[in-house]
């Protein structure tokens, strides 16, 4: 099933937390970083192919749809609680042994409280013109998750506590000396499934709080280089949002690309009801589903002009 290939990891309480380095912490020691290929392999060409056929089907299969939605996929005020309640309370992954395991979990409700900066990062070989397209969209998505959750997002060229990685297989196969100075405590769970994504992830996401704190620190998204344009902007609009905080998939949420059936590819108008709930401040970062539903049931009936 190609449902399957779409896969977003989000893991927020590994066993080695993550920290950010605040004022009067020391900084990340500054090592040599190894250099990554100067060229791209046969491996990375062949998967370039792979997923370009894999956009072709998908969209044969009038998945991957962009218009967010319409008389064809309506939700109501349940809905939306239910959808949230799924998605951003219960975890997707477990770490276990330290490997990343698909398990659903209860879980807390987590966000970011700090600004969110995001910082794209772009291997060698990925050419300036595929550089400048995913960076003007990683651009306007910032303004519209702003709009969204109305908490501060903004694109940075340094200093970001979001980085949101492009690169080729053979970058991404030795990226973890990088990620050690991006993110400082990271751990080997993190480093390990980044280097080592199977051909069926296509993007993932690392979300980071400090020990038990519920607010999220830091994040880390990987996106395929080889995918086409379609496809690598539908990587870009999941792991976003999924790294601020709706960190589960649903089955039975539509319109969403929360949803591992693939039929929408990018943000719609009810993923950005869910965005709108995450950060309303009547909710409390740490709250487990049974203190969060009326909350967000009475927020959600907000939204949706009163009808449940």
């Amino acid at each position: 099933m190609l449902a399957a290939a779409l896969a977003a990891l989000s893991a927020c309480d590994l066993p080695a937390p993550v920290y950010d380095a605040g004022p009067g912490a020391p900084a990340a020691p500054e090592t040599a970083l190894p250099a990554l290929p100067s060229e791209r392999s046969q491996t990375s060409l062949d998967l370039e192919r792979h997923y370009a056929r894999v956009q072709a089907d998908l969209l044969g299969q009038g998945l991957l749809r962009t218009d967010g939605g319409g008389p064809d996929t309506p939700f109501a005020a349940h809905n939306l609680t239910s959808n949230f309640v799924r998605i951003a309370l219960y975890d997707e992954y477990v770490s276990r042994g330290g490997q990343l395991v698909a398990q659903q979990t209860v879980s807390r409700l987590r966000r970011w409280e700090s600004p969110v900066r995001l910082q794209v990062h772009f291997g060698a070989t990925v050419p300036p013109d595929q550089q400048i397209q995913d960076n003007n969209s990683v651009i306007a998505y910032a303004r519209r998750l702003r709009n969204a959750t109305g908490h501060p997002i903004s694109t940075t060229s340094a200093n970001g506590n979001f980085h949101v990685l492009i690169l080729h297989e053979d970058e991404r196969r030795y990226y973890g000396p990088y990620l050690e100075q991006l993110v400082p405590g990271i751990g080997d769970t993190a480093i390990r499934t980044v280097e080592t994504m199977p051909r069926e992830t296509f993007c993932l996401v690392f979300a980071f709080s400090r020990g038990d704190d519920p607010s999220y620190t830091r994040a880390v998204a990987v996106i395929r280089a080889e995918h086409p344009d379609l496809l690598r902007l539908s990587c870009i609009h999941e792991e976003l949002a999924q790294g601020l905080g709706l960190a589960n998939d649903s089955p039975d949420a539509r319109p969403s690309i929360f949803n591992d059936d693939e039929e929408f590819a990018l943000l719609t108008t009810h993923d950005e009801l869910l965005l709108r709930i995450l950060y309303d401040r009547r909710l409390q970062a740490g709250m487990d589903a049974t203190a969060a539903r009326p909350i967000v049931n009475e927020v959600a009936r907000e939204l949706m002009g009163g009808e449940s």
